[in-house]
């Protein structure tokens, strides 16, 4: 019996929409940041959700205070002495990246720190480097928590 692929919501992705392959180190930090920012929401959104049915109002005030720059910035404080050389690099390129948007209602560091923390996930996501990734959100969500 032949040996199966194992086969994944990115593969299906790659299949369905003939998506090219990319060299993510191409990307820079604040698109890194754009798709981490998005998966950051995801992982969030996850686990409000199994907390139980709710209003959608509930749901997503429980999600604001996670997803926001200040409690983003915290969970990176944290996270950082976790980090391997290559993340911590990549964090610093985010956090380092002229962003054309001012940060609303959060101080410029925090809005900084949450970008690298963006980046950072964007760039272990398009790795496919899922459970490091979760493993990183896990430290900084309980960090918060305490």
């Amino acid at each position: 019996m032949e040996k199966s692929v194992e086969w994944g919501f990115d593969t299906y992705m790659q299949e369905i929409f003939q998506m090219k392959e990319v060299d993510i180190k191409e990307y820079s930090p604040l698109t890194l940041a754009y798709i981490g920012d998005c998966i950051y929401d995801l992982i969030i959104k996850s686990l409000v959700i199994n907390e139980g049915n709710r209003q959608v109002q509930k749901l997503h005030q429980k999600t604001s205070s996670y997803v926001q720059a200040s409690a983003q910035s915290k969970m990176m404080r944290t996270m950082q002495e976790h980090l391997t050389e290559e993340e911590h690099a990549v964090y610093k390129r985010g956090r380092n990246a002229k962003s054309v948007s001012p940060a609303k209602n959060q101080s410029i560091t925090d809005y900084r720190r949450a970008t690298g923390f963006e980046a950072l996930l964007g760039y272990l996501y398009l790795k496919k480097e899922w459970k490091r990734m979760l493993e990183l959100v896990k430290i900084g969500l309980d960090s918060i928590k305490e």
